[in-house]
């Protein structure tokens, strides 16, 4: 015959279960988060930090559409080729008439924001996921600091990227 567990105890080992489920949960949910805002920025993170062998030059905006703007490349590396139109994704830091220093996406057309600007505004996406995660690890994991942490590495990414495109 197996002794009866006492009901404190029983109550007890399913919280911890339960405890146990959440901060899984929780935690692969952070994870998921980080991972998807390194994916959704390294597409032109990596055309702007591995400039080895890219074209780089300039581009003046000489007109803008609902989604993107255009105007002619200038090359300034050796094996660039000049063109009359590029394409470059238009947000609040592309204004019609400025020049940018920009990289060429290979096989394309496209051209990426190059230099500290454009490093930092490749990886906004991680800035926004590091604050949606820190409201998951601060609710879910109940992990304050590193919450503070992940929060304010997201502001601060944001913040330099806004700073960097003015």
């Amino acid at each position: 015959m197996i002794p009866a567990m006492p009901a404190a105890s029983a109550a007890s080992s399913r919280t911890a279960s339960v405890n146990a489920l959440r901060v899984l949960s929780m935690g692969a949910v952070a994870v998921l988060i980080l991972v998807a805002g390194v994916w959704g920025s390294w597409g032109t993170a990596q055309d702007v930090m591995l400039t080895k062998g890219k074209e780089q030059g300039t581009v003046k905006v000489t007109a803008c559409g609902d989604d993107t703007c255009t105007g002619p490349f200038t090359p300034v590396s050796a094996g660039a080729s000049k063109r009359a139109s590029v394409v470059i994704g238009k947000s609040v830091a592309v204004r019609k008439g400025q020049t940018y220093d920009v990289i060429v996406k290979p096989g394309t057309e496209d051209v990426v924001r190059s230099g500290p600007a454009g490093i930092l505004y490749a990886w906004v996406p991680l800035g926004g996921a590091l604050l949606l995660a820190s409201v998951v690890v601060a609710g879910g994991l109940r992990l304050t600091r590193v919450a503070w942490l992940l929060g304010g590495s997201g502001i601060a990414l944001l913040t330099a990227a806004f700073g960097a495109l003015q």
